[in-house]
């Protein structure tokens, strides 16, 4: 019995035979896969499947042959991790005879090599039959090209899991494969052969006496000339290739002696690709070639890059010349010489000087810029490099200098010593002295001094950036030359408009210096400007006229300018604080520009002490109690009203006091904000003012009781603080705070105040953590809301309440968010607050500067863009469609807004269906639409132009109408529009080329300038389309 069950397991079964015969006689290929399923879940042994091949294996035709042999390989590919080692034995002595068979066999027998080669089981010395098989008995270039393929797929195969093996085989495996890729052409087996070669350099394998032939068989490669077909599905591209083909000539020294004159040749050919790709694949020999190979070529290479930088019209050779150039610097420089061996660096540097100096010095100076840069890129290589080009340059630089007397040429020789100096900041020194610079010091200084002083703003713009770099290097500047220098700087700081650029890199040269040599600017540059601002308060005083202003507000900018250190900001602080107190006193004519321009310099000061914590706590805790108290002082009632005060209670006064307060919080840490939050909540909330300077007032400060408009109007300040705190900041009697901003954001006697309150409201419960008692706040809201929609005069607080916290709830994603944008939704159809709806879109899609910002630690998650889009905007088109006529309009403004607001890549997969929309709302009367329209459209017509070009005609009429529109904005915007139309399929716009042309000659005569400068610039592309290289 077991013998007959022994023999009856290893018979085929009959369907085994049918299935073997449907594949090979009936030409049917999804037998093979059904076959290979069988043998994974244990049905047939592969033994079994070989037995019923038999008949086909031993068939005389080839065909039949091939195809027994193509069944078995695809069962392989599909169940070689279920073979045995003993039948992996068999399989590959049985594959290797095959290799000798019919060329028609061959394809399948790689196959099932490819599938044996992945093998666990494979015992040791097979994979080395394997390859000797290959490279005696199969022609590899004459196969097609998958099964080319599938030969370097074997070999990659075998050399991940079979290294030591093929290493045993020396040099022969790398003339065998040698033999296998010897001209190929087909890039996608490129791609693996350059792996293959790679990984033959990388991974030590033996070259023997075949470098040179190794070199051939890949370089008779370069440089890559390949186009990829249109609509390639394989998706290869000419820079993968490149890349590819450039790892293997980099990888070795060894290839040095033969790729070198081949780069050589490239370099000096007049292909502008070839060039490139060359200076490229030198760039990366750099890394791994050393004296020894460079030696010979380095003559010759200079030679060639010189060439190219001194005559190329083509930047991008240019730019890799010098990068190659620079590599070679770094590789000399990188060499470790032996005693009695030629210091090849400094004769190198040395041919670059004498080649390049004597252009410096010729009269014209046409290749002094080419001379310079070539020089930079050496000296920028290496410390000792650096060293050598600086100390024979500068001295030729600076006798030059005073050689020219043209404001154009000393500009250009100041430039050139200005990136000498830059590259020196890349090297430290442990001996100071040992610098170039410091021997030239003097001369350096008087240059920039001169350059300073002379007529040119853009010489003097060039001596700043000079000067800031010289005093970047430690230990360089006297105290004199730094007396000098603030001397220069503060002058520069009060240029008058036509300066503007010197004047601001002047001051940013004295926020960059004051950090260094704070003692200077605090002995220097601080006394006079506090006697420039006293100056300034006596002209304001007085109302004097613009050019005191003038000076008054650069004295401004540049005490904020030179706070870059805290003991410069204890100085700085007090002295612009102080000066606000004088307006609160009486003492200055004060208009609402002079306070903005003081909160704005101490909001830039605020602005810098963020990085220093300690820096910052002290801005904090100095100047917001200071404004606060300034600001309850102005809030409170007098027997007789002073204009003075009331300047700091204005809408923008207060706006420019918000910034300053959430400037100087934001980055307060937890603790210290702690500490700052249990004195000014208590503040507003019970009129606790024992923390303010100067805190005796007239009457009880009581912002949400019964306090004076003035006093309400203070919640603006009480918003910057406290939405910017971190989240994890205790706010105390936060229940109580929330109640009272509630409801006096419905108040309706004060819009500024009511709406601060709002958003403070929402600021605070974006930042809420979930749970009961932010369900509490938000029904209070709600309710709040819908009793004040429902009529009255409070309608318009009620809707800026939703609005603010429809946006705090949709920036974290709250699940009320969707039932509050509905609502909003709602409105649009209301006669009163439509329109207001409809601009509240854009609030809930822009990001804001006082509250719910990232910066001041509000919950705003990275995509709540795209969700309120995927989530509101199918329900703003049906509104739209369902909507009376009147009320389409506000319809088209909310979708306008959402639009305008969202990442292009996002808008243009819906394109299609929305576009009909937007274009309608070109036709809306409302000037707000259509440049939110417009907006939205320029960048898809450069983006969609397919899409787009379907409504070319609708588009060019539209626009053109825009042209004439009321509103320069729009005007504007639809010229921009009709230039980007040109960007759209030549032979669709031809036809309406002379329509447009004569249409906007209209726009050319326009009354504003900036119309008129895009008019030329719409018109001149129009005039081009179709032309001969437009």
């Amino acid at each position: 019995m077991a013998a007959a069950a022994a023999l009856e397991a290893a018979a085929p079964t009959d369907a085994l035979w049918g299935l073997v015969h449907d594949f090979v006689m009936g030409q049917r290929e999804d037998p093979a896969d059904q076959v290979a399923a069988d043998v994974k879940s244990g049905n047939y042994t592969v033994l079994q499947v070989v037995e019923a091949l038999g008949s086909s294996l031993e068939n005389p035709e080839p065909r039949t042959r091939a195809r027994g042999i193509q069944l078995l390989s695809q069962v392989l590919l599909q169940c070689h991790s279920l073979l045995l080692e003993k039948e992996v034995v068999h399989l590959i002595l049985f594959c290797e005879n095959r290799l000798k068979d019919h060329h028609l066999v061959i394809p399948s027998v790689l196959q099932g090599l490819k599938a044996l080669s992945l093998c666990v089981a494979l015992p040791p010395g097979l994979a080395v039959s394997v390859l000797k098989a290959i490279f005696q008995e199969v022609h590899v270039q004459s196969l097609p090209q998958v099964d080319r393929h599938t030969v370097y797929n074997i070999i990659t195969n075998f050399m991940r899991t079979r290294e030591e093996e093929l290493k045993g085989l020396g040099a022969d495996f790398t003339f065998g494969f040698i033999q296998v890729m010897d001209g190929e052409k087909d890039p996608r087996n490129l791609l693996v052969a350059f792996r293959i070669v790679h990984d033959l350099i990388s991974r030590d394998y033996s070259l023997g006496p075949f470098v040179e032939e190794l070199f051939e068989v890949t370089s008779c490669y370069f440089p890559i000339d390949f186009t990829p077909p249109p609509n390639d599905p394989y998706g290869i591209q000419r820079e993968d290739l490149i890349l590819s083909l450039r790892n293997v000539l980099a990888s070795t020294p060894r290839f040095a002696e033969f790729l070198l004159p081949l780069l050589i040749e490239k370099v000096d050919s007049e292909i502008l690709s070839a060039k490139l790709d060359s200076l490229q694949t030198l760039n990366a020999c750099c890394a791994v070639y050393g004296q020894k190979e460079l030696k010979d070529f380095l003559p010759s290479l200079w030679a060639s890059i010189r060439r190219e930088v001194f005559q190329t019209a083509s930047e991008r050779v240019e730019a890799e010349g010098l990068a190659a150039l620079h590599s070679l610097t770094v590789c000399l420089s990188r060499s470790v010489l032996s005693a009695d061996a030629e210091d090849l660096l400094d004769s190198f540097l040395n041919n670059i000087l004498q080649d390049c100096r004597h252009h410096l010095c010729e009269p014209d100076m046409k290749l002094v810029w080419p001379s310079a840069k070539l020089l930079q890129a050496a000296a920028g290589a290496s410390a000792r490099a650096c060293d050598y080009i600086t100390s024979n340059v500068l001295p030729l630089l600076l006798e030059q200098f005073h050689k020219h007397s043209q404001s154009s040429q000393r500009r250009t020789i100041l430039e050139m010593l200005l990136g000498f100096l830059k590259l020196q900041q890349n090297w430290s020194y442990e001996d100071k002295d040992q610098r170039p610079v410091n021997g030239f010091k003097d001369q350096l200084c008087s240059l920039v001094f001169m350059a300073l002083t002379g007529p040119s703003t853009q010489l003097q713009l060039v001596g700043i950036h000079t000067l800031t770099v010289l005093g970047a290097q430690p230990d360089l500047l006297s105290s004199e030359d730094l007396e000098l220098a603030v001397g220069h700087l503060y002058r520069l700081s009060f240029l008058e408009e036509d300066s503007q650029s010197c004047r601001v890199a002047a001051l940013e040269a004295s926020g960059t210096l004051a950090a260094l040599y704070p003692v200077a600017f605090s002995s220097h540059l601080v006394p006079k400007l506090t006697e420039e601002l006293r100056v300034g308060e006596s002209d304001l005083t007085r109302g004097d006229g613009p050019t005191q202003c003038s000076r008054y507000l650069c004295c401004l900018q540049a005490l904020s300018a030179i706070s870059t250190h805290p003991s410069i900001v204890r100085e700085t602080l007090p002295l612009l604080l102080q000066h606000l107190c004088q307006v609160n006193k009486g003492n200055m004519v004060a208009r609402s520009s002079d306070v903005i321009a003081v909160c704005q310099s101490l909001k830039q000061v605020a602005e810098k002490c963020q990085q220093d914590p300690d820096c910052c706590w002290y801005f904090h805790q100095t100047a917001i109690p200071c404004l606060l108290a300034l600001a309850v002082q102005a809030s409170m009632p007098e027997k007789e009203p002073s204009v003075l005060r009331k300047v700091l209670l204005e809408d923008e006064v207060l706006a420019a006091m918000v910034s300053v307060i959430g400037a100087a919080t934001t980055h307060l840490s937890p603790e210290l904000a702690a500490q700052s939050v249990a004195h000014i909540v208590p503040l507003f909330l019970d009129g606790n003012v024992s923390f303010l300077p100067e805190n005796s007032f007239p009457s009880r400060f009581q912002p949400f009781q019964d306090g004076s408009s003035g006093q309400r109007r203070l919640v603006a300040l009480l918003m910057a603080f406290v939405c910017s705190l971190p989240r994890n900041v205790e706010i105390p009697q936060l229940n109580q705070l929330m109640r009272e901003l509630l409801e006096l954001s419905c108040c309706h006697s004060c819009p500024f105040s009511s709406t601060a309150a709002a958003k403070c409201f929402a600021g605070l419960l974006n930042k809420h953590p979930a749970g009961q008692q932010l369900d509490e706040f938000l029904q209070l809201a709600v309710d709040k809301v819908e009793a004040g929609l429902g009529s009255g005069p409070c309608r318009s607080q009620a809707f800026t309440l939703l609005l603010w916290v429809t946006k705090a709830l949709v920036l974290r994603y709250h699940p009320l968010s969707s039932c509050l944008t509905t609502r909003l939704m709602g409105l649009l159809s209301d006669p009163e607050l439509g329109p207001a709806a409809a601009d509240g879109f854009s609030l809930l899609m822009s990001d804001c500067t006082d509250v719910l910002t990232r910066a001041g630690h509000a919950e705003v998650r990275i995509m709540f863009r795209q969700r309120f889009f995927t989530d509101n905007v199918p329900a703003l088109v049906q509104g739209f469609h369902a909507a009376p006529q009147d009320v389409k309009p506000n319809y088209l403004k909310g979708l306008s807004h959402v639009l305008n607001r969202l990442p292009k890549p996002v808008l243009l997969p819906e394109l299609p269906t929305l576009l009909s929309l937007l274009l309608e709302a070109l036709s809306c009367p409302d000037c707000v639409v259509q440049l939110s329209t417009l907006s939205c459209l320029q960048p898809l017509l450069l983006e969609a132009p397919q899409v787009m070009s379907l409504h070319v005609d609708t588009l060019v009429t539209k626009f053109l109408n825009l042209t004439s529109s009321p509103s320069m904005a729009v005007r504007i915007a639809a010229l921009q529009c009709m230039h980007a139309l040109t960007r759209l399929p030549t032979p669709v716009l031809l036809p309406y080329k002379p329509q447009v042309i004569r249409a906007l000659a209209k726009p050319l005569d326009d009354k504003k300038r900036l119309v008129r400068k895009e008019a030329v610039s719409a018109r001149g592309e129009w005039f081009l389309l179709g032309s001969p290289g437009s």
